[in-house]
């Protein structure tokens, strides 16, 4: 019989301010809950407001670790691939977010945490430690991450180049990655705009595991 060991948690000691702040941050029952409403409401949304439809769901891994990697043209976006994914995952599930953007409020982050589960980048001063962090946990096998390689939301719906953290991120890892497209939240929601509009009827395609098929990162997803 092996024997038993105790392990803190990551984020023991923390306040919880640094615990929000925190990469390493641990999903406890009460988050685990928040998520699980949130994403059940906002799956609900979606599919009346907006009509979402999505495509190739049986491209996404049965199990983590795995990385979401789509465009970025609207707040709406981490909501719909976090909300596409099976609520088995509800407590596994990282949006990677802007840290100027979220975190810098009390309230903003509370809800980027409490709700989307999101996880800080500083853009501006975002250091080889962060991407350790996050590639190490990772590893630990028990992580989605949601990644927007642009870095910010596109303002004219044109996809930008993408930042090199990405592959710092993944680089010799054995980890799938299910490359995206977003095509519709910009109309919805673009950066300019604090109130989603209605939009017509819309679609998505989730691309194949690149560990499955190296070959698929020209597959998308479409909103």
């Amino acid at each position: 019989m092996e024997e038993w060991r105790f392990e803190p948690a990551h984020d023991f000691g923390l306040s919880a301010e640094q615990r929000r702040l925190s990469l390493r941050r641990e999903v406890g029952l009460e988050s685990a809950i928040s998520c699980f409403l949130w994403r059940s409401i906002t799956r609900l949304y979606l599919a009346i407001a907006h009509r979402l439809k999505i495509r190739g769901r049986e491209n996404l891994p049965k199990r983590p670790p795995f990385v979401l990697v789509a465009n970025h043209a609207s707040h709406l976006d981490a909501i719909i691939l976090g909300g596409i994914l099976p609520l088995r995952f509800v407590g596994a599930v990282f949006p990677i977010a802007a840290g100027d953007t979220f975190f810098t409020k009390r309230a903003s982050s509370i809800f980027a945490t409490a709700f989307m589960n999101a996880l800080p980048i500083w853009r501006k001063n975002c250091g080889a430690h962060s991407l350790e962090d996050l590639r190490e946990r990772l590893l630990q096998g028990r992580s989605v991450y949601i990644l927007f390689p642009e870095g910010t939301r596109t303002r004219t719906g044109a996809m930008a180049t993408f930042k090199p953290g990405l592959g710092r991120l993944v680089s010799g890892a054995n980890v799938p990655i299910v490359p995206c497209y977003l095509n519709g939240t910009f109309a919805a929601l673009p950066a300019s705009g604090t109130v989603p509009r209605k939009c017509g009827g819309s679609a998505g395609e989730l691309g194949a595991s690149a560990a499955e098929d190296s070959g698929s990162y020209n597959t998308a997803i479409t909103t």
